[in-house]
């Protein structure tokens, strides 16, 4: 590991697209994406049977506010991506503090995540998940391939949210904001 900058030396980016083209070791970037702190979601969408579907994620990005646009990002070969592709709408379900347990159930495969887990349907029926610091219930506008990344594009149709401390996730584990001289900036209750 280095602080030496790792700039790639192949002059034309269209061939970075193409698997084992890139110089850049995969590992290392990811190791270097980790430093920067995200929040954590679940994306929830309802499958063509109707039963719920949802996946821990932290790519979630806002694009635009006017229209009110959001994206996120699914890998290639994740099992759960004709789901999103064939959905309608999905929801980002942005997580609190006390949801690490939730975060960590919803990032794993199983056949029922959803066992135990109180939620609503909202639009198109993708669930929104109880106690969310926020949700964002988006239609489906497109969606982009970038690498072995699909990009989903929503247009938030509803959003609801609360004052509560979200949760963090950088380095590979979870946090909390700490405001100014290390003290929790979570609301008083």
């Amino acid at each position: 590991m280095s602080d030496a900058p790792k700039h790639p030396t192949n002059p034309d980016p269209a061939n970075e697209l193409a698997s084992d083209s890139s110089r850049v070791d995969p590992r290392d970037f990811r190791n270097a994406l980790g430093t920067y702190a995200t929040g954590v979601t679940i994306i929830t969408a309802a499958g063509t049977d109707g039963r719920p579907y949802g996946l821990t994620c932290n790519s979630f990005a806002s694009v635009s506010l006017n229209p009110p646009l959001v994206l996120w990002s699914l890998g290639t070969f994740s099992q759960g991506l004709s789901i999103f592709q064939n959905a309608s709408h999905f929801a980002v379900n942005v997580l609190g503090a006390s949801q690490q347990a939730l975060a960590t159930r919803f990032a794993k495969s199983s056949d029922d995540k959803f066992a135990g887990v109180e939620w609503a349907p909202g639009l198109g029926n993708a669930p929104l998940l109880a106690d969310s610091v926020a949700n964002f219930q988006c239609r489906a506008a497109n969606r982009y391939y970038g690498g072995d990344h699909v990009i989903f594009l929503g247009a938030v149709e509803a959003y609801s949210y609360n004052r509560q401390e979200p949760l963090l996730f950088a380095r590979g584990g979870y946090g909390r904001f700490l405001g100014t001289g290390g003290t929790s900036t979570a609301p008083k209750s």
